[in-house]
């Protein structure tokens, strides 16, 4: 169908529409868009970028041809263009607008002729993508389009420039780089970046190089660096008894949450593998020690005390010091008495409740809580439990669920509830719980306002096991992960906005993009200040079976920018007490003014009566779930800029020991290894390797008499430049993009500019 459609808004008529040609969805189509005038696409008359760059219409239904996935890219010709947008547009009904990147990376707008729009999937993948209308916004004055296009020649003129001066400099044609240097009014590179080279580079100043480091450091030039870099995890595994040696014991699908004002964290009830527990527990961080926390003498009169349960989820309100308590599993005493293998067998078959690891039982044989509690630490009530009510569902909440994620809103007193499942076990299909939200104030339940497809809503809550935080800043819940049914595990990331109601994707396949494998079980925090959230290890599907992640993966995700980055953590050099052994079902909690997760118990998977870990399950081999007791406290790091400058120094100084073993005797070159070198290397990581390797110039070298005279300086040498050079480009790691640019063949350059220096 013809791309002269998509100018005409007609969401009743199938007819008014591009359609691509192919269905298959490697075949690439496009939509190339010319406009009248050069412009700049994605800003208004103000000069300010516009929200509304690009806006697409839709069908006036859900259509399995809509376009999902795309691209936008713009350039000033057909066949130099810049990518300025990657999203999915919402099967449904509601028109959507995008902004469109209009500036480079250094800020400076640029103007475009041509827009192409690059569909890469449809929401059936088995028809052809369809566009049903589109509009674009921007700025097309002609007198003001004509000042940015001068702007954008000067920019490109000068990074250009740049290139070429680094590209003589990196060829040692330094009386050409002066001579254009001189000429041309560009800064070259930040000043601290050109004093290093020809510290590094050119003079050989060694002293001059570490005073260098230390001042791009106090500068901050190594802080986005450290940002950057994969966080360190060091685990410490904590004790925890009280006096009389007691403390919390194995269990998995246990409740915890944390009071960070007053440094306590609180567990709750749990699975051990032999019944549902209702112990009550307090640690206060300062003490380190478990408390448990009584029940009152009355205990179960008047619902002052919630009872056994797992797979509930508990949460702290900072605002009024209440805990909320919300759902557990149903089983019945007789359930609770079934075997380990029977028991196994039936959370495989059932896919649920697998949280705690136990079985699902129906509700006949189970009273039925969809009881919510409340525990206040604070006030006349401190102390004691209040049952908020009997039956949520009843009053306009969830129903009787567990699996479900629950995340407090303290500054604005609302708790959410998302997904799910419902202890229904009459049924044969899972059934799950929605998005609901508790009102502090009110007392009152509610869901939320969805704006979107009923498919989109059920894409964000049919799920359990899953993952939810709250971003306070952007007043937003992130929702991933978990199972839908007992063999679809999911890797889907969605955002939830709570101000406009509204669900963005960020990733329909976050383990494509570099993140972890579908996982369900798995626990995850987050820390606002940071824009980070942290993901710990829970179940993936192995073949024909749940099995623990035998590895123990912990992930960072940032999200300051959108859709966000997933980076593995790594273990610190030297972790005294071990790491935790993989598991799931277990609880983790942060503390965000420390930065301090604290992570306790959980199911370490399947044991053989031999002891050995079973990925599967065989025949009619008798089978136990290892419940864990353990208690860790976890923190991450990256590199202060202390350490930076160790690492730059510690390469530094390599060079300078090359470059004594053929100026100085061995011994004293031997000698300068063994102090200067050694005392800022890192003998426990990579770089005590690289100590070894610096003796071999040293071996079988005749020793020098003192008397002898020196060889003169390799400094001139082609061999020592290459040398420093690498130690340069090494040392240019720690610095921001914007400090420096990156070398370039002269050839590639003279292209970046004829194609009109284009991202």
């Amino acid at each position: 169908m013809s791309q002269e459609n998509i100018m005409i808004d007609a969401p009743t008529d199938p007819n008014s529409r591009w359609s691509g040609q192919h269905e298959n969805p490697s075949v690439k189509q496009w939509i190339l868009l010319r406009l009248d005038a050069l412009s700049v696409i994605g800003q208004t008359v103000t000069q300010t970028p516009s929200q509304d760059s690009i806006a697409f219409g839709k069908h006036y239904k859900q259509h399995p041809c809509n376009m999902k996935e795309f691209k936008i890219w713009v350039g000033l010709t057909e066949d130099r263009m810049t990518e300025v947008l990657s999203t999915t547009l919402k099967d449904d009904t509601v028109p959507e607008t995008f902004p469109l990147r209009h500036t480079n990376r250094e800020g400076v707008p640029f103007p475009s002729r041509y827009l192409k729009i690059v569909p890469i999937s449809a929401y059936s993948h088995s028809f052809h993508i369809s566009i049903w209308f589109v509009s674009i916004f921007g700025f097309d004055s002609e007198s003001y389009v004509k000042e940015i296009e001068q702007r954008h020649e000067a920019y490109m003129e000068a990074t250009a420039l740049r290139h070429i001066l680094k590209h003589l400099r990196s060829r040692r044609l330094m009386a050409s780089f002066r001579a254009l240097a001189a000429s041309a009014d560009v800064q070259l590179e930040h000043p601290l970046v050109t004093r290093l080279y020809d510290a590094v580079v050119s003079d050989g100043d060694w002293a001059e190089a570490g005073l260098v480091l230390q001042l791009a450091a106090d500068a901050g030039l190594f802080d986005e660096f450290a940002r950057e870099a994969p966080a360190q995890a060091t685990w410490a595994r904590l004790c925890g008894a009280s006096a009389d040696g007691d403390a919390p014991r194995q269990r998995g699908g246990h409740a915890m949450c944390i009071d960070e004002a007053a440094g306590r964290i609180y567990l709750y009830g749990g699975w051990d593998g032999e019944r549902t527990l209702d112990d009550f527990w307090v640690y206060p961080i300062a003490e380190g020690r478990w408390r448990v926390v009584p029940r009152p003498e009355h205990e179960h009169d008047d619902g002052v005390w919630p009872g056994r349960r797992s797979c509930h989820k508990m949460a702290f309100d900072a605002g009024t010091g209440c805990i909320y308590l919300l759902g557990c599993l149903g089983v019945s005493d007789d359930d609770l008495r079934e075997n380990d293998a029977s028991r196994a067998r039936s959370s495989d078959a059932a896919g649920a409740g697998a949280g705690a690891g136990q079985p699902p039982a129906s509700s006949s044989s189970s009273t039925q809580r969809a009881d919510f509690y409340a525990y206040h630490t604070r006030g006349d009530a401190a102390g004691t439990w209040e049952l908020l009510s009997s039956n949520t569902e009843t009053s306009g909440g969830p129903p009787w669920i567990i699996d479900h994620q629950m995340a407090m809103d303290s500054a604005r007193g609302r708790l959410y509830v998302c997904g799910g499942r419902v202890n229904d076990w009459s049924s044969e299909a899972p059934k799950f719980s929605g998005l609901y939200c508790y009102d502090v104030a009110t007392r009152g339940w509610s869901q939320l306002p969805f704006k979107g497809t009923p498919a989109a809503l059920r894409s964000l809550t049919h799920r359990f096991g899953h993952s939810m935080v709250f971003e306070p800043n952007e007043h937003a819940l992130y929702i991933f992960g978990g199972m839908e049914d007992g063999a679809s595990h999911l890797s889907d990331m969605h955002v939830f906005n709570l101000d406009t109601n509204t669900s963005t994707e960020l990733f329909s396949n976050f383990t494509a993009s570099s993140g972890p494998d579908k996982m369900f079980a798995q626990r995850a925090v987050i820390d606002p200040t940071l824009t980070e959230v942290y993901v710990f290890c829970g179940l993936k599907r192995n073949r024909t079976t749940l099995v623990p992640r035998l590895d123990g993966e912990h992930w960072v995700f940032r999200y300051s920018s959108k859709p966000g980055a997933w980076t593995r953590t790594q273990p610190a050099t030297v972790q005294p007490e071990g790491v935790p052994p993989a598991r799931y079902a277990h609880q983790v909690v942060y503390d965000s003014r420390t930065r301090t997760a604290y992570l306790h118990g959980g199911n370490a998977g399947r044991l053989l009566e031999s002891g050995a870990l079973g990925d599967h399950v065989h025949g009619n081999d008798a089978l136990t779930e290892q419940r864990l007791d353990d208690f860790w406290s976890m923190s991450l790091s990256r590199p202060a800029r202390e350490e930076i400058v160790r690492r730059g120094t510690f390469r530094i100084r390599c060079q300078q020991f090359r470059e004594a073993c053929t100026t100085l005797p061995a011994v004293q070159a031997l000698r300068f290894l063994q102090t200067e070198v050694a005392e800022v290397a890192d003998h426990a990581s990579a770089e005590g390797e690289v100590l070894r390797e610096l003796l071999a110039p040293l071996i079988g070298r005749p020793t020098a008499s003192p008397a002898t005279p020196a060889p003169p300086p390799a400094t001139g040498t082609a061999e020592t430049f290459r040398e420093r050079s690498e130690v340069f480009q090494q040392l240019m790691v720690f610095f921001p993009q914007e400090a420096k640019e990156p070398s370039a063949d002269l050839v590639q350059v003279i292209n970046w500019y004829a194609e009109g220096g284009g991202d």
